[in-house]
């Protein structure tokens, strides 16, 4: 059986596989198509993207610059990358009904980015949303807690936790393929669970930290590259904007894509620099205990590199 989400009261339920037409038990009578499929995997050259923008409308948990975010993302992509329009799959709650943010569609979204991979494919997964940790029963987290991301859905469904995220887009990624993970949210420092965290200070100076899993379970991949910009550390919270037009957006995404469009994208170190100064001084970002700032975007990979020599390309 395959499970599908009805568009309007959101309720989930088995059909038959292969069914092309469906009622839902809840909002009978009316009649809804069976999810369409995605597009192939190897279609447009190896460029591919899963942009997510989570506002959750109508909860008390409501976002303001979640699909603000979504929507630059994807201009950056068309206008800076050349990533054509049909390669990049979006999940906002203004899309098509099947294209919400759900968890399934989540879950389908991230297997359809990393399938049928080969070398040359260049992916870009980037998330905006609510993020969270829960306590880790698996013994793999060095601070005894996964990271998750938040579907629109989470409190019926609940979260993805980075082991699934690890498990569906980071392991069984090939030799020669590489894997960006752009993810605006709170507690997103490792929420990919890469192997490494480059642990850099106010002046620039960084060391790469070990976060293998004392177990020797392995968090990295099957011989493709993953770097990963987050939000803030895994103990931080991320915080909204307001752009030159007035709208709400993520303060992270935000400062990437300045990075980018200033000229100051040539490699990950000046990248993460750039984000750090800008939301440093930005005056609507939160301040913590004595002033300090609450939120410092992170860089992890699967591997370590230098990071002021190493060319940032998508």
């Amino acid at each position: 059986m395959m499970h599908v989400t009805c568009s309007e009261c959101e309720t989930i339920f088995p059909v038959p596989p292969g069914t092309n037409r469906f009622r839902c038990p809840i909002c009978r009578p009316a009649t809804f198509n069976r999810q369409p499929p995605l597009p192939p995997p190897s279609s447009h050259g190896g460029k591919k993207a899963v942009i997510c923008g989570v506002s959750y409308r109508r909860t008390r948990y409501e976002l303001k610059g979640s699909i603000n975010d979504a929507k630059s993302m994807k201009h950056l992509l068309l206008n800076n990358f050349n990533f054509p329009h049909s390669s990049i799959l979006m999940l906002t709650e203004e899309t098509n009904p099947y294209m919400k943010p759900t968890k399934a569609n989540i879950r389908m979204a991230l297997s359809w980015l990393v399938q049928g991979c080969q070398r040359g494919d260049s992916l870009l997964f980037h998330y905006s949303g609510h993020g969270s940790q829960q306590k880790d029963y698996t013994g793999d987290e060095l601070d005894g807690y996964d990271e998750t991301i938040v579907p629109m859905d989470f409190e019926k469904q609940g979260m993805i936790i980075d082991d699934e995220i690890n498990e569906t887009i980071v392991r069984p990624l090939p030799y020669g393929v590489k894997l960006h993970a752009i993810v605006d949210s709170s507690h997103s420092g490792t929420v990919l669970d890469l192997p490494f965290l480059c642990r850099m200070n106010s002046y620039g100076q960084y060391e790469w930290e070990d976060h293998r899993p004392r177990s020797g379970t392995w968090k990295g991949t099957s011989g493709g590259e993953v770097v990963a910009f987050s939000g803030c550390d895994d103990d931080q919270q991320s915080a909204d904007t307001s752009t030159l037009c007035g709208a709400s957006a993520g303060v992270m995404t935000v400062s990437f894509i300045q990075a980018i469009e200033r000229g100051q994208g040539t490699t990950y170190g000046n990248i993460l620099n750039s984000m750090r100064s800008s939301i440093r001084n930005s005056s609507d970002q939160k301040r913590g205990i004595g002033g300090a700032f609450i939120q410092e975007p992170q860089l992890t990979a699967c591997e370590p590199f230098d990071v002021y020599s190493k060319p940032f390309y998508l």
